[in-house]
């Protein structure tokens, strides 16, 4: 059996475990999947996702074995806007790295966030598909989202898909728009 100090020891000897990993991003990650008003797509709106695990500096160690061990991600502040918060996230956003490193890593592995990564798995799967460039398939990501985390919406399904190929500026002028993510699932 291994004490606390010894885990430590090896842990800051970069030989940090799988299962610590696995078990550190069930309390500290998330797969997150948004729809954003954006200029650059047809159809006005943009799915984004990524995968976050967040720690305090003290901890920054555990995010490099994590980055190291998934061989992609970049350590960043966690929060540009609050300046109390000195907290650090390893990020990874790039798709190709997304499929090939951390959902093969995580697969089978999760049982607190085991329902959202499914659910994240499935939309890039969509996104692979190109069915995220049409307005069908743009309502099942979001359903998908929608099912990702319980909280309350900043706009609704319906609102999204009555604004499609309008454009992002028309948009922000819209009363309900809040200037965030208007889909957000961060679990």
């Amino acid at each position: 059996m291994i004490n606390y100090s010894e885990n430590r020891a090896r842990q800051s000897a970069g030989k940090t475990s799988d299962d610590y990993l696995v078990g550190f991003v069930e309390g500290e990650g998330m797969f997150y999947i948004g729809i954003v008003p954006s200029k650059e797509t047809r159809s006005g709106w943009q799915v984004i996702y990524f995968f976050k695990v967040s720690q305090n500096p003290i901890g920054r160690s555990v995010l490099e074995n994590l980055r190291d061990r998934l061989g992609c991600g970049y350590i960043k502040q966690n929060s540009k806007s609050d300046k109390t918060d000195r907290s650090l996230a390893l990020v990874v956003r790039n798709f190709y790295d997304l499929e090939t490193m951390v959902l093969p890593f995580f697969r089978g592995k999760l049982i607190i966030k085991k329902k959202n990564f499914e659910i994240f798995e499935k939309v890039l799967n969509l996104i692979k598909q190109g069915k995220h460039l049409t307005k069908g398939g743009l309502g099942q990501i979001i359903d998908l989202a929608y099912g990702m985390n319980t909280g309350k919406r900043r706009v609704t399904k319906e609102f999204i898909l009555d604004h499609y190929l309008e454009s992002p500026q028309a948009i922000r002028q819209s009363p309900v728009y809040t200037g965030q993510d208007m889909v957000g699932s961060p679990v």
